[in-house]
């Protein structure tokens, strides 16, 4: 039992960090292009997949930050 709990804690560790860098290449200097948001759009995706089993409140503060990354941004035109 031990040794499941033990390999839990450094895949949630791996997650953190993965999702770390995940968010560091969600920023709009690194992804410029529509193939670049949509390659971010894709490893959030799976991040989110492997980040659902988890027990770790890092590595679900770290989905919701990244899944709020690829939501499209919404801007007010006024009409006249």
């Amino acid at each position: 039992m031990d040794q499941i709990s033990g390999l839990d804690r450094a895949l949630d560790e791996m997650l953190v960090h993965l999702g770390g860098m995940v968010l560091k290449l969600s920023s709009p200097q690194v992804t410029r292009t529509a193939e670049e948001r949509h390659a971010l759009a894709c490893s959030v995706n799976q991040y989110s997949v492997c980040a659902a089993r988890s027990g770790d409140p890092r590595v679900h503060q770290l989905k919701a930050e990244l899944e709020e990354t690829i939501k499209p941004h919404l801007r007010l035109v006024a009409s006249r």
